[in-house]
């Protein structure tokens, strides 16, 4: 399908109706970018474009969406491995106005973020150095785009971290994949040049109920990161492309998922459905008239190497087919060729 404007690692996504939204994110890691591209799933065009707040987050937000206004939580200002930041905004999609919300408590890196109940939850992440886990969850109560009461202290997650999908679905909240550690800035640096640092990707999901306690689910088929924006809701299923799981025992080098996952909410039980054109993380995931998408991230060296390399704005597409057994499958390379 056409590609997005730009390359992008690390952006944020939501669809809303025919409409998909693609915010900030990374073109590499000395630029990154301060706008909102709009994709149209009803004629597979990019049709518009426009600015974010200077003082907004430029990637690792939390994001969120009542079917008009979004809301956008904490995240990076700033290219390399800068610092989280507290600030919060909500987007009106139909008039384009930005609207600001109370600061989080704490800066937050790549916070897992949902509305639910009418309330805004942020839970997990890292914490402002990019690296340690946070547990802390909060909520705040907000509506039409604005804030009702302040930020309050809820249940902790059980397991903390960045880069993790978050659902809501027949009334449950699920915080599934993710990992404790990230890149850090290195000590001393002017430009807070991104430097290693060990990482723990795991495969746990956990679902509040309406009691607010935690229950585990069962974990995902393999351990899965960078997954915030890869997920949709399908036939009372999760579906989730790509994402980054644990480094190779050998060259312990970061190895991207190819595979498309999916979360039997029936049955509690996950599923392999299919595979991606390539490995791929951060990916940005839509559902429209059949069709599965997914935008831009960064993808593998090629087939015989797993390790991430070219950022992307590449769109894809493929018809998701129920088979009898209630399972999905996915061609990409089928719908490819049917195009062409």
């Amino acid at each position: 399908m056409p590609s997005a404007p730009v390359p992008r690692l690390d952006g944020y996504s939501v669809q809303i109706k025919n409409l998909f939204y693609v915010f900030v994110g990374y073109s590499n890691l000395d630029h990154v970018h301060s706008h909102v591209d709009v994709y149209n799933f009803s004629d597979n065009t990019w049709c518009d474009r426009f600015d974010t707040p200077k003082d907004m987050a430029n990637s690792h937000l939390g994001v969120a969406t009542d079917g008009r206004y979004v809301y956008i939580v904490s995240g990076q200002n700033g290219t390399q491995c800068r610092t989280a930041i507290t600030n919060c905004f909500s987007l009106d999609t139909e008039t384009r106005k930005w609207h600001r919300l109370p600061p989080l408590p704490a800066p937050r890196y790549a916070p897992a973020t949902q509305l639910w109940r009418g309330r805004l939850h942020v839970m997990g992440g890292s914490k402002e150095n990019r690296h340690t886990p946070g547990l802390e969850h909060w909520s705040i109560a907000v509506k039409n785009g604005k804030a009702l009461d302040e930020w309050r202290t809820e249940t902790p997650i059980p397991r903390g971290g960045p880069h993790r999908a978050c659902v809501v679905v027949n009334d449950r909240l699920l915080v599934i994949g993710g990992q404790e550690g990230d890149f850090m800035a290195k000590p001393g640096s002017p430009i807070f040049k991104c430097s290693r640092r060990k990482e723990v990707v795991y495969g746990d999901v956990y679902m509040l109920d309406g009691e607010m306690k935690w229950k585990t689910l069962p974990e995902m088929p393999k351990p899965d990161s960078h997954i915030e924006c890869a997920w949709v809701i399908v036939n009372n299923s999760i579906i989730i492309t790509g994402g980054t799981t644990e480094k190779h025992p050998n060259t312990k080098r970061m190895m991207l998922v190819g595979e498309v996952f999916q979360f039997h909410l029936d049955s509690q039980t996950w599923s392999v459905i299919g595979k991606l054109p390539f490995r791929i993380k951060t990916t940005l995931a839509g559902f429209w008239d059949g069709w599965l998408y997914f935008t831009s991230g960064q993808r593998d060296r090629g087939p015989d190497n797993p390790q991430p390399r070219k950022v992307i704005g590449e769109m894809w597409r493929t018809k998701l087919h129920l088979s009898a057994g209630k399972s999905w499958s996915t061609d990409w390379l089928f719908d490819r060729l049917a195009r062409s």
